[in-house]
């Protein structure tokens, strides 16, 4: 397994795992472009993919424009081995690096996500537009989360 930041040549076979995951599915694969992808990736903010045998597993990017997790998928057939905490930790600590702005996010209710998302120490904050729920993840938070010590309320 391998973990490195995202290339523009990447997006290929990120869209290839954003397409393949069953919970949080686009409705239509054509509602993310692939400029809107490489915008996000390399304008608005940063990712990181997890590959095995060059063949890319799971990703996440972050926008620092609106201060957002603008995607974190794992393929389903690599799920639950460990890719999704390890690009999520890469892409917090570089986001907090970066800046100490409260970072959201949105995700389906009662979903595997809305329990990883929990158990990584974010927080809800109300819904996000009808359907999903908003996450947040203080500066503080984070730190207090990854140093083993109770999240601040």
């Amino acid at each position: 397994m391998l973990f490195r930041d995202a290339q523009f040549d990447d997006i290929e076979q990120i869209q290839t795992v954003r397409n393949s995951v069953r919970e949080n599915m686009l409705s239509s694969s054509a509602l993310v472009s692939d400029a809107d992808v490489q915008k996000f990736l390399l304008v608005r903010g940063k990712g990181w993919v997890g590959e095995i045998n060059k063949a890319v597993v799971g990703f996440a990017i972050v926008d620092l424009k609106e201060h957002n997790v603008w995607a974190l998928f794992v393929h389903p057939q690599h799920a639950q081995k460990g890719i999704g905490k390890a690009l999520h930790q890469l892409m917090m600590e570089w986001y907090f690096e970066q800046t100490m702005t409260t970072i959201w996010l949105g995700t389906s209710p009662g979903t595997r996500a809305e329990k990883f998302y929990t158990l990584m120490g974010w927080k809800p904050a109300g819904n996000y537009g009808n359907k999903e729920v908003k996450f947040e993840m203080s500066f503080e938070n984070y730190k207090a989360h990854r140093a083993g010590r109770s999240v601040i309320v």
